[in-house]
């Protein structure tokens, strides 16, 4: 019981945590009536503007320390991964609940962008309910960037400070902070197409269902391969390590695959992707057993061994453990050996075991289909 509850509260934890409690107090001090509520506390009254934005922006610098210390410490939990995208979420929620509260912004813009992270959220969760993880694009990161900066000269753009620096700054200082808001409401809305049109490419949400109401995935990838295999006279092979055979297991789950598809090696040891793969010693001891020469003379060896025309390999860390600072867990690296010639790519997977596992099978099939077309 203490293991598992020394796993739960790690540094990364409590400072999210930290930043969830924290909220309710910048929406007090940016809300809060000083002169009835704090007579005492006159002075701070053309402060406190100045004082809720010192309070956001120290919780939205802290969105990135936990999850650096979570990664760098090897202390990635499942509960961390709940909090910190929730906090970065109420977080935001509050400032522009707060801005309507005070009428310097209009509800539609909050609708917009709240709106936008319920809904990336719903896809991100139907994604990994399929074991697939839709990564952040430059949209994304653009949009949280410009939005948070947004409002911290909202909070301050009507304050007596920036009027005393004259009428004119003051002016420009207005129409500044509306277009900024205005282009972190585009970021907001390019962002959410960008989800919608990764989700499509990953999940199929617009393509009807098979017959018995699964969803076909990895099989209409599959499908694909097969048939351009058969249609360019094409033999397939794989070589798996993390993946344990997964790949080929996709592949042979279509009937008639056998035409086409040779068969595979699971290599999980190290000794079997020397023996069978023909896997130098000397590269696995320089450069790991998930690295590119690695990658690379697995696939070399396995269509050596079977005569294939395209092979991919597999090889990588799928956790729990394995994992370091260079290698984290869901590192994997893929090989591709077509008609001659080979080449590798890295990836790096986010996600449990098993999520990873899936990602790897599926990536691995489109790098299959890349070579055939």
């Amino acid at each position: 019981m203490s293991e598992e509850r020394d796993s739960v509260f790690t540094i990364a934890n409590l400072i999210t945590t930290i930043r969830i409690v924290l909220i309710p107090v910048f929406v007090f001090v940016l809300l809060a009536p000083w002169p009835q509520w704090f007579p005492y506390a006159q002075g701070v009254e053309p402060y406190k503007e100045w004082l809720a934005a010192a309070v956001f922006a120290v919780l939205a610098m802290t969105d990135g320390v936990d999850g650096y210390l979570a990664r760098s410490r090897n202390e990635v939990t499942t509960l961390g991964k709940f909090l910190d995208p929730l906090a970065d979420k109420i977080l935001v929620c509050a400032a522009l609940l707060a801005f309507c509260e005070l009428g310097t912004l209009p509800s539609w813009i909050a609708l917009i962008i709240v709106a936008r992270e319920f809904i990336v959220s719903g896809l991100r969760m139907v994604a990994s309910s399929e074991g697939i993880i839709i990564a952040a694009s430059w949209f994304g990161k653009a949009k949280t960037f410009v939005t948070i900066f947004a409002i911290l000269m909202f909070i301050v753009k009507d304050t007596q400070t920036v009027y005393a620096l004259g009428r004119t700054f003051a002016h420009w200082f207005q129409i500044l902070s509306w277009i900024v808001m205005i282009v972190a409401v585009v970021f907001t809305v390019l962002s959410m197409i960008d989800y919608f049109a990764k989700a499509e490419r990953e999940l199929h949400m617009f393509r009807p269902l098979a017959k018995d109401g699964a969803r076909r995935e990895e099989d209409e990838i599959a499908e694909v391969i097969l048939d351009m295999a058969r249609d360019q006279g094409v033999k397939l092979a794989t070589a798996e390590s993390c993946t344990g055979g997964s790949i080929a297991s996709v592949l042979t789950d279509i009937p008639g695959s056998s035409d086409v598809f040779l068969g595979g090696v699971v290599s999980y040891a190290n000794e079997v992707k020397h023996g069978m793969l023909d896997v130098r010693k000397e590269d696995i001891d320089t450069f790991g057993a998930v690295s590119q020469q690695v990658a690379e003379q697995m696939a070399c060896g396995v269509s050596e061994r079977l005569g294939a025309d395209i092979a991919v390999s597999v090889t990588g860390i799928a956790g729990p453990g394995g994992g370091t600072t260079e290698k984290p867990v869901g590192t994997v690296w893929f090989g591709v050996w077509d008609r001659g010639d080979v080449r590798a790519e890295c990836h790096r997977f986010e996600g449990d075991r098993e999520q990873v596992r899936a990602q790897s099978t599926r990536q691995a099939l489109l790098l299959v289909e890349d070579a055939l077309r």
